[in-house]
């Protein structure tokens, strides 16, 4: 029987460019790094948004709430600027998951906010997987060993049974961990000779 390959969103099937970024803050007035700074600094906040713990909105107004006190209205535009983006899909990747959708399931597991529905459906990822699972459903967040643990077992699947596919390094070793097999992503031609082999 085909093992079920997991993918990561982030870095893999979805590129964000850092434009985007810097376009919110330049086009605002805002330092560089001032809206990169807050909204991902705060490691313990944005652990929040992507358990669940706060919303997605909860979290970009208190991003907002901080480049305020900063930079007056500013600061709230520039969060308004970035959040308007979904990033972008990976082609190339999409390509081997269409591929790999013939002879295995294929699920997407992010570490995402509640916005991650919205953002599948505006990149048309939403009718491209199996099965989606993300961290804010979950309320556990890679790379705890337990939520590769919790997505094979609701995949019908044993860990060891299971492929994973993300660009942290540190959530494959976790996943290779539990008995998954666990391919580091760097390029897609790394990709397609990894999933290549696998039965």
């Amino acid at each position: 029987m085909p093992k079920p390959l997991i993918i990561d969103l982030d870095g893999v099937l979805r590129r964000w460019d850092p434009a985007i970024i810097d376009t919110a803050e330049a086009g605002n007035g805002l330092p560089a790094g001032a809206l990169a700074g807050a909204a991902f600094g705060d490691r313990r906040r944005l652990r929040a948004a992507i358990t669940g713990a706060i919303t997605d909105q909860q979290w970009r107004a208190a991003i907002a709430d901080e480049l305020a006190e900063r930079y007056g209205p500013a600061g709230r535009r520039s969060v308004r600027d970035w959040s308007r983006s979904a990033g972008e899909v990976a082609a190339e990747v999409l390509a081997l998951v269409r591929q790999q959708r013939l002879v295995r399931p294929v699920a997407l597991l992010s570490n995402a906010t509640d916005r991650l529905p919205a953002d599948l459906a505006r990149l048309g990822l939403d009718r491209e997987l199996d099965a989606v699972f993300s961290s804010w459903q979950l309320g556990l967040a890679k790379p705890d060993p337990a939520v590769f643990i919790a997505v094979s077992a609701r995949l019908g699947s044993a860990a060891g049974d299971c492929l994973l596919v993300d660009d942290a390094a540190e959530n494959v070793r976790a996943a290779i961990e539990v008995g998954m097999l666990g391919h580091h992503f760097r390029t897609v031609a790394g990709l397609a000779a990894f999933l290549a082999t696998q039965p």
